[in-house]
């Protein structure tokens, strides 16, 4: 990774934006934890960066447009989709995605097996009797 990656100035971070912002289905590579590392400079050692509340309202602005993408691409996934390739996203994207993801998933399954909603019990069945609420019962496999 080259110096000018990883750079925590207001010039290169300007180029960064203006990047993200020209290539709407991209995202620029950028260190994956760059949130958490600019975080604790700017905590650490502020006196340290020239113009560092410009500095800051960048790396917001950038997050801002790159989490933007994350969501205009959540919302075209469909039950059609089998995977998803996310290439240069950081650990603050991937954090903030996955519970929705996860939540997702369980979701298109759920509603995607029709055995499965025909077993899952009623909520008069779960009181009635003494099981887990959170185990979704098994299903059948096939033979092979």
């Amino acid at each position: 990774m080259s110096n000018t990656t990883t750079r925590l100035d207001v010039e290169r971070l300007s180029e960064v934006l203006e990047m993200e912002r020209e290539a709407p289905r991209e995202f620029q590579p950028l260190p994956f934890h760059y949130v958490e590392i600019a975080k604790l400079l700017l905590d650490n050692a502020r006196e340290d960066f020239e113009n560092n509340y410009m500095v800051q309202s960048l790396l917001e602005d950038i997050k801002d447009v790159r989490w933007d993408k994350v969501e205009k691409g959540l919302k075209n996934l469909s039950g059609r989709t089998h995977a998803v390739k996310l290439k240069n996203i950081s650990a603050m994207e991937v954090n903030r995605m996955r519970t929705f993801t996860v939540r997702a998933l369980q979701s298109f399954f759920k509603h995607d097996n029709d055995d499965m909603m025909k077993q899952t019990p009623t909520d008069s069945d779960s009181q009635s009797t003494p099981s887990s609420s959170d185990r979704l019962p098994r299903r059948t496999l096939r033979p092979r």
